[in-house]
């Protein structure tokens, strides 16, 4: 769908995602060139009706940063965090506070909320993932942490 000559593709429904809550999305994203690649990203429902997202990659060794046991954050809840190193980051920013990229940024991705849908805005996506070849599926991606 598009709003004002902006790309805008649902993502999820608002409440597949519990407040404090995290998840990842392996989308298909089309290149400069045309092609589609995959497009790892990471939605975190700050509040009830805030969102904010990110690309799902550390950006000091471009692994998830919920590469190894699943989760986003640390033990406290009060960061997102890389599963490799232990970098710090500001859940709000994506600034890291801590660890190898101190300073470095986490690549944050446009988001709206539109009715009851978190939506993508602004970046062109492939719909049908079976016409790009990427079937879009990493049971790693899927995993849903809620706050304890």
């Amino acid at each position: 769908m598009t709003s004002s000559g902006i790309e805008v593709f649902a993502i999820c429904e608002a409440e597949s995602i519990p407040p404090g809550g995290a998840q990842a999305f392996s989308l298909s994203r089309l290149s400069h060139d045309g092609e589609a690649r995959p497009f790892r990203i990471v939605v975190v429902r700050v509040r009830p009706r805030e969102f904010v997202g990110y690309v799902n990659a550390c950006p000091h060794g471009k692994v998830w940063l919920n590469i190894g046991d699943g989760t986003f954050f640390t033990p406290d809840k009060a960061h997102l965090r890389c599963g490799r190193h232990g970098a710090k980051f500001d859940i709000a920013s994506g600034l890291c506070l801590e660890g190898p990229c101190a300073g470095a940024s986490l690549e944050p991705i446009p988001l709206a909320l539109m009715g009851s849908d978190v939506c993508l805005c602004g970046i062109a996506l492939v719909e049908d993932d079976s016409a790009s070849g990427y079937d879009g599926h990493d049971e790693t991606m899927e995993i849903m942490i809620h706050p304890g």
